[in-house]
């Protein structure tokens, strides 16, 4: 359920992470002073990895209401699980590459200032999110499962501009995604019976939507590959719909590589996922949501 947010709150945290995407020291600051001059100055800039990420008991400790994320999906995401049923509110502002996260919950158009102007009108409205429950914690946005989800491994080159990572996590990325065992959907019983490179799964129309990719080649597994690396594009690329369902299983005979909300974990060779009501409260756009 969408509710008013305060039009201003008792103190206000700020994480940002400077190596995040398009961000900077530069927009950081930026975005102390956009803050400030809305009436709602930081009490405390959070500056991730070099300063833990605020669980709820600091937060409360702090008196803090609301707390602003500049950063990248992964990084919210590690912050959100932090929270657990924390009662501020958390403002999700476009700190990273892709901001899909901040885009579900502002708009496709969003940008810094007007989030900050909607902060200070007092027009942002509460809410909760689903997510998609896995193994290894919630996604917020989406879930990759299967070999096409080594591909997450090359981005942490990129993000480090370590050529030598590159190259290798590229190589070793279109291997796995050509000759990795298949996932299969088993429970319910949907889609190709010898499965797919990738499956994609996400809660945002509340339901887990689910997406099966799959490449015949080489030459094509790159191309796919790159897709994801670059854009993040899932649904560009030809794919199955598989329809939706409030939970979902998978299995393959190798262990299931996953991305969730662009980072890597490692399943096992079984993984069910679930929609999620997320207990925490988020500030967003009231026609975005």
């Amino acid at each position: 359920m969408n509710q008013a947010a305060p039009a201003s709150s008792a103190s206000l945290w700020l994480v940002v992470n400077a190596a995040s995407g398009s961000n900077n020291e530069d927009s950081c600051a930026d975005l102390v002073a956009r803050l400030t001059d809305a009436g709602h100055a930081p009490a405390r800039v959070v500056r991730f990895p070099d300063d833990d990420l605020p669980d709820a008991a600091a937060l409360d400790a702090a008196g803090v209401a609301t707390l602003a994320i500049f950063t990248g999906d992964g990084t919210i995401n590690s912050q959100v699980r932090k929270l657990g049923e924390w009662g501020g509110q958390v403002l999700v502002l476009p700190g990273g590459t892709q901001n899909l996260l901040a885009k579900t919950l502002h708009g496709s158009d969003c940008s810094v200032e007007a989030i900050v102007g909607a902060l200070a009108s007092g027009s942002l409205a509460s809410r909760q999110l689903q997510a998609v429950e896995t193994s290894q914690g919630p996604a917020l946005i989406e879930v990759l499962a299967g070999p096409g989800a080594t591909w997450a491994d090359v981005r942490e080159g990129v993000r480090d501009l370590d050529l030598q990572t590159i190259a290798s996590a590229l190589g070793e990325a279109v291997r796995n995604t050509a000759s990795g065992a298949p996932v299969r959907v088993v429970d319910p019983v949907v889609g190709k019976p010898e499965g797919y490179r990738a499956l994609r799964v996400d809660a945002v129309k509340g339901d887990l939507t689910l997406d099966g990719y799959d490449a015949e080649g080489i030459g094509e597994v790159a191309a796919q590959g790159v897709a994801m690396l670059v854009k993040r594009d899932f649904r560009a690329g030809p794919h199955d719909k598989l329809g939706t369902c409030p939970r979902v299983t998978v299995e393959s005979d190798e262990p299931i590589a996953l991305m969730i909300d662009g980072e890597r974990f490692d399943g096992a060779t079984r993984e069910t996922f679930t929609s999620v009501t997320l207990p925490v409260q988020f500030l967003g756009s009231a026609a975005a949501g």
